[in-house]
């Protein structure tokens, strides 16, 4: 669960620096979800998938504190979702109030390439520890019905939103996609979108940018550093990692279209 004692003492992003919605606008048009994913039940071709897209997408106006979500991270062999795969993946349940902890699901599988050893250098999950394990189509039905419903919230939306995508196409045919609140995504919109006066540029262009990464983002407020690379702990750091963005950045009443992709 997140404590707002973690934050104190740390320099954090000023409270309210994304109400007004001025980056916002500058990202374009976002999807509907709810349209999306009733179209994408009318065209899917697995069964659990179209299970998955018929539970549909919480409404946009509808405020974060209402929005049901669930945290997720994916571990791969490597960083390409077309030629790697997944060995792990983590969800978390959560509110802005608390995090299931205890409700987490957890699959280790074994990917149709081979583990790298730069990979497992990161994760450290072996090849002995996949040899018994089950394929990703084995667990899809429990991993959909799992998401279904929710909004992910995630780290990087394109290794867990395309490695997925990626993953079924061989699997099933099919692609598929789902909304995400991406928390690398709110650290950007604050460090990598914000205009420079002219007269500060050549000086702005000596300073190395301010690290979007999960630990670096968390460190900013003053959370605490957890063991990277094990898909449950990172989905609980992401967690966290945005329930501190929504008590500085935003209101439990922002509706959830301000930040979902």
């Amino acid at each position: 669960m997140f404590h707002s004692s973690l934050l104190r003492g740390k320099p954090v992003p000023s409270p309210g620096a994304e109400r007004s919605g001025s980056a916002r606008a500058s990202r374009g048009a976002v999807t509907d979800w709810p349209s999306r994913m009733a179209e994408l039940a009318e065209t899917a071709q697995d069964e659990r998938l179209q299970a998955f897209y018929r539970a549909g997408a919480p409404a946009p106006d509808t405020p974060l504190c209402d929005t049901p979500l669930l945290a997720m991270d994916v571990e791969t062999t490597g960083l390409d979702p077309v030629k790697d795969g997944i060995v792990s993946i983590g969800l978390v349940p959560m509110g802005l109030d608390r995090i299931r902890l205890s409700a987490a699901r957890y699959w280790l599988l074994k990917p149709r390439v081979p583990l790298a050893e730069a990979s497992v250098a990161v994760h450290g999950i072996t090849d002995s520890q996949i040899r018994n394990a089950p394929d990703l189509a084995a667990v899809l039905g429990e991993l959909l019905q799992a998401m279904a419903g929710h909004v992910m919230v995630v780290h990087c939306r394109d290794m867990e939103r395309l490695f997925l995508s990626h993953a079924l196409l061989p699997r099933i045919g099919e692609g598929m996609e789902f909304p995400v609140i991406d928390t690398m995504d709110l650290e950007a919109r604050l460090y990598r979108q914000q205009p420079v006066p002219w007269r500060d540029r050549w000086f702005w262009r000596r300073k190395p940018p301010v690290s979007i990464r999960l630990a670096a983002s968390r460190a900013r407020y003053g959370l605490p550093r957890y063991r990277p690379h094990h898909a449950v702990t990172d989905a609980l750091a992401t967690a966290e990692l945005l329930q501190a963005q929504v008590a500085y950045r935003y209101t439990p009443q922002t509706p959830v279209r301000e930040v979902w992709l």
